[in-house]
């Protein structure tokens, strides 16, 4: 292809791929007027409904701000929000609120995807959740401190995604969320997983090593999560939870991509509070398909509505958020 070709055809994927984005993303774009964020090539983090009130005021039954941390290439929007109408609360924002919570969400390690991986990310796309994810854990650092602020909480709750909790995990033992010398002065109380890359995946075997996903074009973060990595290896060394925090984990056996799905749950180190659930067994259906993310999002044969969005997960958050939540698992 020469270069006139070659500069045609990206500039017709290029206006194709902002029309998709503009159509899953309209809460995003509709706000193009405002202050564009970090460098000049990243995108603004747009808005979502429910969240990053900076006036809300936490309430004397729930004082803890929660905090959602989205996973690898889907955007707080995207995660969180509402699919058919960006304009309502999302499946886990509109009860938190109902709850009384104040809500905040960010956008976290924007970077490039090189490849067309397991989930329906474009080749090429610059995204969010593909930054080393040090790096995501110092703006989860910077983000977590304004809530803190702008709340007056000492402390937050956090509710992370797939790479989301795995974020987290590095913000709490790196970057300064976790005091190991006085766990009374720690920044988050409460750490909730849905799906983490707590050990790795192989991603439905298609990466079965670091190696074949650096081959294929996989960003940081991606590589990042694969079985065996230098990065999971450093950050699970020695203990993988820590006093003072109380860790839940919600999987389910029918991830599809956290493969194989036993590679999400923590192993407990003494003293630290950690409930690992199945959402199958929860609900006592071991035939119960849970997705690993939402249905929109399912490539694999007869997509079914996944952890950010079936009632079951919900519920479990909501109740590891608040431990006097009554009423039994909605599984159907």
């Amino acid at each position: 292809m020469n270069d006139r070709l070659r500069a045609v055809a990206t500039s017709v994927a290029t206006v194709a791929l902002f029309a998709l984005t503009t159509a899953i993303l309209p809460s995003a774009t509709a706000s193009a007027q405002s202050s564009m964020t970090g460098s000049a090539a990243e995108p603004e983090q747009g808005l979502l409904a429910g969240a990053n009130d900076w006036e809300c005021e936490p309430s004397p039954e729930h004082p803890r701000p929660v905090v959602l941390v989205h996973g690898t290439g889907r955007s707080m929007q995207e995660s969180w929000g509402n699919t058919e109408n960006p304009s309502d609360k999302g499946p886990l924002i509109k009860p938190l609120k109902d709850d009384g919570y104040c809500v905040f969400a960010l956008n976290y390690g924007f970077a490039p995807s090189l490849f067309l991986g397991p989930t329906p990310i474009p080749a090429g796309r610059d995204w969010w959740g593909h930054a080393a994810i040090e790096d995501a854990a110092v703006e989860l650092a910077e983000f977590i401190d304004r809530v803190r602020t702008e709340t007056g909480s000492a402390q937050v709750d956090v509710v992370g995604h797939s790479q989301g909790g795995t974020v987290t995990r590095q913000y709490l033992r790196f970057a300064g969320g976790a005091d190991q010398q006085n766990p009374a002065n720690s920044k988050v109380h409460t750490l909730v997983m849905l799906a983490p890359s707590t050990h790795g995946t192989s991603y439905r075997d298609q990466y079965p090593t670091v190696e074949a996903a650096r081959a294929a074009g996989a960003s940081k973060s991606s590589q990042q999560q694969i079985i065996g990595s230098e990065f999971l290896a450093k950050l699970n060394a020695g203990q993988e939870t820590f006093p003072g925090i109380d860790y839940t984990v919600i999987a389910s056996k029918t991830d599809r991509t956290i493969t194989p799905y036993t590679g999400s749950f923590l192993d407990a180190a003494p003293g630290p509070s950690l409930n690992n659930v199945y959402v199958q067994d929860e609900c006592q259906d071991q035939d119960l398909f849970v997705g690993h993310s939402r249905k929109s999002f399912d490539t694999g044969p007869n997509p079914q509505v996944g952890l950010l969005e079936h009632s079951a997960p919900i519920f479990l958050a909501r109740k590891a958020l608040d431990p006097t939540l009554t009423g039994t698992v909605p599984c159907s």
